[in-house]
């Protein structure tokens, strides 16, 4: 015989409660699942010095979380009345015959994500790689700068110092 919390935990299984319609709000009023990525899982690092990479810090929570926008805000809203952006007979007539004549002397029509684009997609070089990470924070980077200049400058002037000289 079970008892009544065997009974419960069995027929709410896990499984089931994540595919149901009902679902709890997220911490934070938030709606729906907190999709947050993992330590191991981020990609976007930073320097912690001493050539170590560390994940970057998250950002923080959006303010507006479990307040529901306007639909007004999130998509365009007509602004004149359905049907008036068809063309009268002779517009559209006029307008095949601009299209008929393009494509018979070989010109290019643009696709509607062509037209609708604002910018010219910007061309990368395939043979560019990006520059690795060193891991060193900038004023590593600077100190090692300064230390190979001081060195070359050393070296020009015709001055000999020992390596150690350098470290600190």
């Amino acid at each position: 015989m079970k008892t009544f919390a065997e009974f419960i935990a069995e027929a709410y299984d896990k499984d089931v409660m994540g595919s149901s319609q009902i679902r709890k709000q997220g911490e934070g009023g938030r709606v729906g699942a907190n999709r947050k990525k993992t330590e191991p899982e981020k990609r976007r690092m930073k320097a912690a010095g001493g050539g170590k990479m560390v994940p970057a810090k998250d950002y923080k929570p959006r303010s507006d979380i479990g307040s529901q926008r306007q639909r007004s805000t999130r998509e365009q809203q007509p602004e004149k009345e359905r049907g008036s952006a068809a063309l009268s007979a002779k517009e559209a007539q006029r307008k095949a015959y601009r299209e008929r004549k393009a494509r018979e002397s070989g010109a290019k029509t643009k696709s509607a994500s062509e037209l609708l684009s604002k910018k010219s997609a910007k061309k990368v070089s395939p043979s560019y790689k990006p520059q690795k990470a060193s891991g060193y924070t900038r004023t590593e980077r600077q100190k090692l700068q300064r230390t190979g200049d001081r060195i070359i400058r050393d070296i020009r002037k015709g001055k000999d110092k020992p390596a150690s000289a350098y470290q600190n």
